[in-house]
């Protein structure tokens, strides 16, 4: 499909362009970004007057629960759930049924979603078998067939030898390591954050040296080899600290965090609400703080969702037993521009964490609207204001902490390869 994008304001950070300007895609791929552009014949026009035209969004922490766990989640309906929240681009997580630790999984979840999907996604890989911990997976085969990563994410790889061969392993066959920081032995059976709520409530609790003290192994990992790493997740005031530090000494560390660690505290657990259980948990108000600080001072990279969709029957139990997990992509850019409301963030740093950062880090070929790239594109109007309601999410799960509350700012048009795949 051929077509303008006419008169709306453009913010490309990968280009430094922040002004109202038109956008012409032919044959997938970005033609030109100027003013008064004329639209060939048979282009479709779409008047992009009052909203932003930004690089398609990338969410690169995903769970799309295919195969497998299909009854939460697939490739159709989070795919569709992407666009919808305006995401051209989904890094979908290993810990499927069977998981992503070969080839056919990985084809056919690639294959599945050029045939089937509504974005682009691109397959994150497992370290070891089966998220075992304890046999390297095959990672040359994974990113020979589309893997852009690898993690054993929703668990961590407790054994360092095996997490520092892994990182020495990826680094020669050129794949990102995800890291999944969580110290088995300090989380025990703990469902929540430790502090104040946790014991006021009597839910056992998770200390935030938990996620500390992994961070700092896998830095000092990434440190000794001399090769990158990613932490996945950040949710504590520690973590930022630490890699802000690393990042200071130079070592290769890139990190993302996701909107509910910047917008909810451990109080959104109150009344037992599962809709707040997630992993890392909710921590408190000073984490709250030190999260914001490092999105703005650029020691957290990316926003990321971890968007997680649980079944109904796995919510709705006790608050001990019920699954981890939300989801996000429907709400993340709502949550994540109230940061440009707030001062935290410009709107082309915003830009550069749901965009630029993850292409970047991952090498998607995606983030730009550079003449030649692909037109994946997104447009969003901020200032629109909608209700969370279940019945209207996309995603078949419904676990999310915002149901029936405001959101202002929504996406209105997600274009991928140069075809609207999404209309508001």
């Amino acid at each position: 499909m051929n077509m303008l994008i006419k008169g709306g304001r453009v913010i490309d950070p990968s280009q430094k362009i922040d002004d109202t300007l038109d956008v012409l895609v032919e044959n997938g791929l970005i033609k030109q970004v100027g003013k008064g552009l004329q639209a060939p014949a048979d282009a479709k026009v779409v008047d992009a007057a009052g909203k932003y035209v930004v690089p398609g969004l990338i969410d690169m922490h995903v769970h799309l629960r295919d195969p497998g766990l299909e009854y939460k989640e697939d490739i159709i309906s989070g795919t569709r759930a992407a666009v919808s929240g305006g995401f051209t681009s989904v890094c979908c997580m290993p810990n499927t049924k069977p998981t992503i630790d070969n080839k056919a999984v990985a084809s056919y979840i690639i294959n599945k979603s050029q045939s089937d999907g509504f974005c682009n996604v691109f397959p994150v890989g497992s370290i070891t078998y089966g998220l075992s911990g304890d046999r390297m997976a095959e990672m040359g085969e994974l990113k020979e067939s589309g893997c852009v990563a690898v993690s054993d994410d929703g668990r961590p790889v407790t054994n360092s030898e095996l997490m520092m061969r892994s990182l020495q392993y990826a680094a020669g066959i050129g794949i990102m390591v995800i890291s999944h920081a969580e110290e088995l032995e300090l989380v025990g059976e703990g469902v929540m954050n430790e502090g104040f709520t946790s014991t006021e409530l009597g839910l056992k609790g998770i200390p935030r040296v938990a996620e500390d003290i992994a961070t700092v192994r896998d830095i000092m990992l990434a440190e000794y080899t001399g090769t990158p790493i990613h932490i996945a997740h950040v949710s504590t005031k520690g973590s930022v600290r630490i890699i802000r530090e690393a990042k200071a000494r130079g070592v290769k560390v890139t990190c993302e965090t996701a909107p509910h660690y910047f917008t909810l505290t451990d109080d959104a657990v109150r009344g037992y609400n599962t809709n707040a259980k997630m992993n890392p948990p909710l921590r408190e108000a000073d984490d709250l703080s030190a999260i914001k600080q490092g999105l703005q001072d650029g020691t957290i990279d990316c926003i990321a969702t971890d968007h997680a969709p649980h079944h109904i029957d796995e919510k709705d139990v006790e608050f001990n037993v019920a699954m981890n997990g939300i989801i996000g992509l429907e709400t993340s850019l709502p949550l994540s521009l109230n940061l440009v409301r707030e001062g935290v963030l410009t709107l082309n740093q915003l830009i550069e964490k749901m965009s630029c950062n993850p292409s970047n880090i991952l090498g998607l070929n995606r983030g730009s609207l550079q003449a030649g790239a692909p037109a994946d594109i997104t447009l969003f109007d901020l200032e629109r204001e909608w209700t969370v309601e279940a019945d209207k999410l996309a995603s078949k799960s419904k676990n999310s902490p915002w149901l029936g509350q405001k959101m202002k700012g929504v996406a209105m048009a997600t274009i991928v390869s140069g075809t609207l795949k999404f209309e508001r």
